[in-house]
């Protein structure tokens, strides 16, 4: 089972304030674990929304919203992608992480969708065309 874990924004991740090298270390131990177990495929922080854009779709209009963006709690401030066997696994290896910010901080786990999740409206055609694209993205890796 695929996963995306998200480190979840705060005023001190969206003001720019870096984590102190204690914090750094404890976090690249924790990332070294992960790989070693298998589980981490992808992950990284991400700068604060005042360096980011929204792009706001209504039909065929596109609006471009420039950051910072005000709802913290809403906001990501890094994540991984992980393949584990279930839930309960992600669970277990987030409560193994060190707190990500200097403060109090949450971490959200969200399962990527597999393929067979879409059932009936996975034409052959719309089938085809994600194997492609999955086949291509394989090979750049």
């Amino acid at each position: 089972m695929r996963v995306m874990v998200f480190v979840k924004a705060t005023a001190d991740s969206e003001a720019g304030i870096m984590p102190g090298s204690d914090l750094m270390e404890a976090m690249g131990r924790y990332n070294e674990l992960l790989v070693e177990a298998g589980i981490m495929k992808e992950g990284d922080g991400l700068k604060p929304t005042s360096f980011g854009k929204r792009v706001a779709f209504d039909g065929e209009a596109r609006t471009v919203i420039d950051g910072p963006f005000t709802e913290t709690k809403e906001v990501v401030a890094g994540y991984w992608i992980w393949e584990v066997k279930d839930m309960e696994e992600a669970v277990a290896w987030v409560k193994r992480c060190p707190n990500p910010m200097p403060g109090p901080s949450e971490i959200e786990i969200r399962p990527f969708y597999e393929m067979s999740d879409f059932g009936e409206i996975m034409t052959p055609e719309a089938e085809a065309v994600h194997g492609r694209v999955a086949d291509k993205l394989a090979g750049q890796g």
